[in-house]
């Protein structure tokens, strides 16, 4: 891996390379997606049924769109038992986790008669997008479809793309039996997107769509939003380690490549106060990548995107990391919860040696779709509250508005709107 010394130049380049990753420069692709979209709004079921012969292989139709309980009871036999343990063991996990972030509607009642408050309440259906192929992720399922269920979505829909013989990934399967997912369909791509986005004869239209996918869903998503309420447009994944010397560096480096494993375009970076862990932690990672299953994806990544960054101390590392806001941000540091006090921009934030990258992608709890591509400065985790929507409650009596009422025509008035000034006015004109 490259080892850089971190200064004010430095820092600029790696940050202006890593923005180079942005799904907003997809824009070669967006021709091609809108036209998808414009079909399945104005056609709806054959232009799904026909972009899926296209793209998938698989002759679509009305009787076959939806994965039938057959085909989850079969998806079952397929898998290891012990992996279908495991996923229900991690789907607990991650509803403990996200029933603590449960919020009940309140109301503040004053002796004048007025009320004020929020209620809120869960969105009434979403849809969930879920990759398949050699990118399905059971773990994505249980990560997008179990905050629904908490929040109390009462209809969760799932798209996913068959194969050529008409079959879905059983884990895939699996996983959103096990989350609770109402029905899935055999819909992948694009057109999916735009099928829940604007509902077809067989898709029903949701509120809100989630859920990773290629350059054509994120640009799908991306040109629906509106329409339809998003979790986010993901970028390529990516990991940062930030380190003193008293880092294990065969540790950093196995971390390091957890996440450059994921594509070409993913990120891995060490912040470190010290040169010695730099030198170590870049042989280290020179081995284990040759003892890797996907060592040239890795390898690609590490020379686009991997970089070493030596600071001269803890907070000009900390200033380093908050300007790149990873995604995912590992502490391994004498005293990690001392430092992550100096953190403001990160995604999810793992302290300690014990706390790698993996265990909050697939048990510990939290959820794994993250802000990517320095997005964590103003994004947040997908959440309880992404599936919950807040209504203002106002409430007034007649006395509590005749102490206002003057001051808001005044409002209005300076405004030109008065209309708004006489809607208030005419409560008393007595």
């Amino acid at each position: 891996m490259k080892i850089i010394t971190l200064n004010e130049d430095s820092r600029q380049d790696v940050l202006e390379n890593l923005l180079k990753r942005s799904p907003d420069n997809y824009a070669v692709y967006e021709e091609t997606v809108n036209e998808i979209i414009r079909r399945v709004r104005q056609e709806g079921d054959q232009a799904v049924f026909a972009y899926t012969l296209k793209f998938d292989k698989f002759a679509l139709s009305s009787e076959n769109i939806r994965v039938s309980r057959e085909e989850i009871k079969e998806a079952y036999g397929k898998l290891d038992p012990r992996l279908v343990e495991v996923i229900r063991k991690s789907a607990g996990n991650i509803r403990d986790f996200h029933v603590k972030q449960l919020r009940n509607s309140w109301f503040d009642t004053r002796e004048d008669g007025t009320i004020l408050g929020m209620r809120i309440t869960p969105i009434a259906r979403t849809g969930v997008y879920v990759p398949g192929g050699k990118a399905a992720y059971p773990s994505s399922v249980l990560m997008n479809v179990i905050p629904a269920k908490v929040a109390g979505v009462k209809e969760i829909v799932m798209t996913t793309p068959p194969g050529a013989d008409g079959n879905v990934n059983p884990g895939t399967l699996v996983a959103a039996d096990i989350a609770g997912v109402d029905t899935i369909y055999k819909v992948g791509g694009a057109q999916a997107i735009a099928a829940m986005a604007f509902g077809t004869q067989s898709i029903p239209k949701v509120d809100k769509i989630t859920g990773p996918g290629n350059i054509f869903v994120a640009l799908a998503k991306k040109a629906v939003y509106g329409h339809v309420s998003i979790d986010s447009i993901a970028g390529p994944s990516e990991i940062l380690v930030l380190a003193d010397e008293t880092a294990n560096p065969r540790y950093v480096a196995a971390d390091l490549l957890s996440q450059a494993e994921h594509d070409e375009l993913a990120s891995a970076i060490l912040v470190t106060t010290s040169g010695k862990l730099a030198q170590k932690v870049s042989d280290q990672v020179d081995q284990l990548v040759k003892e890797l299953s996907r060592a040239g994806i890795i390898q690609k990544s590490l020379d686009q995107y991997g970089y070493i960054l030596v600071a001269d101390n803890m907070q000009d590392a900390c200033d380093a990391v908050n300007e790149i806001a990873s995604e995912h941000l590992e502490i391994l540091t004498a005293n990690p919860f001392e430092v992550m006090t100096k953190i403001r921009n990160a995604g999810a934030i793992f302290l300690g040696e014990y706390s790698s990258e993996p265990l909050g992608d697939y048990y510990a709890g939290p959820n794994h779709i993250l802000p990517t591509n320095g997005t964590a400065k103003f994004f947040s985790p997908v959440n309880v509250d992404d599936f919950l929507k807040k209504s203002s409650i106002i409430s007034y009596s007649r006395e509590a508005l005749g102490k206002a009422y003057e001051d808001i025509a005044l409002f209005a008035e300076s405004e030109g709107l008065t209309a708004h000034a006489n809607s208030i006015k005419v409560r008393f004109e007595d």
